[in-house]
């Protein structure tokens, strides 16, 4: 892709995803445009074994976009970084298509490691300001990550990871566009164990009160039959005293 063809791309990216812009000229400002730019031209360079210059271009970014996007890293068609100040990118992530990156997100590896440390990112990935995506799996097409989110393992494809560490909660089977960026509307796997489990205690609470209203019922049918048992006692000794007056008098 040629240098205008680059540049219309991201033109059409930045204004399809974010709703602030209101004309064409603004893109140019956006850290995403500069940082993108500049990592297409350092990539090139990388690829053709210019490390030095590479880098060099890619620091250039760093300073004027605060985005830092090794020149290894291989990065497909409609990357947006929305706001993009603290977004660190690996030597070894790959990234696929459509994919939208918020500030202070970073792919990153998990030590010193040689070959593939960094995670590989399918086709129309969100992921949300300050999530943490480290090691070297694979976030699966079509995937949101919850801000704040510290991601270590696989992801499956349609689904959303919230918390840290991540935890997968599984949504649909359906491509999510490539203008979601809806970050909030995620799902909350905690507040539904919290929900849960207050469901359950409430569930057992009814039961412990249907329980002692049912001992107290016993109880007191107990009382009552052990008051008509001594009745019926004093009756019988009434009687019976009777009787024995009777046979004196007589």
């Amino acid at each position: 892709m040629g240098i205008i063809q680059s540049i219309k791309e991201e033109i059409r990216i930045i204004r399809a995803r974010d709703p602030a812009i209101h004309s064409s000229m603004e893109v140019f400002l956006y850290p995403s445009f500069k940082v993108m730019m500049h990592y297409r031209i350092a990539h090139r360079l990388y690829e053709k074994g210019h490390f030095f210059w590479a880098r060099w271009i890619s620091q250039l970014a760093v300073r004027k976009t605060g985005i830092e996007i090794h020149p290894g890293a291989r990065i497909g068609k409609g990357l947006f970084i929305d706001h993009g100040n603290g977004v660190i990118i690996g030597e070894t992530t790959v990234i696929g298509d459509n994919v939208t990156l918020y500030q202070g997100v970073t792919l990153g590896g998990t030590g010193k490691e040689h070959g593939k440390r960094h995670p590989t990112i399918g086709n129309n990935v969100m992921i949300s300001a300050g999530a943490k995506v480290l090691g070297s799996f694979t976030i699966g097409d079509n995937s949101k990550i919850g801000a704040g989110s510290v991601v270590l393992g696989e992801v499956p494809p349609c689904s959303t990871v919230v918390g840290v560490p991540g935890r997968v909660v599984k949504r649909c089977n359906v491509a999510l566009p490539q203008e979601s960026m809806n970050q909030t509307d995620l799902p909350d796997p905690v507040r539904e164990d919290i929900l849960n489990l207050w469901k359950e205690n409430t569930e057992m609470a009814n039961r412990i009160i249907a329980l002692e209203r049912r001992l107290d019922e016993m109880m007191r049918s107990e009382r009552k039959n052990v008051g008509d048992l001594q009745m019926e006692r004093r009756e019988d000794t009434d009687e019976g005293g009777g009787r024995i007056e009777k046979s004196y008098a007589g």
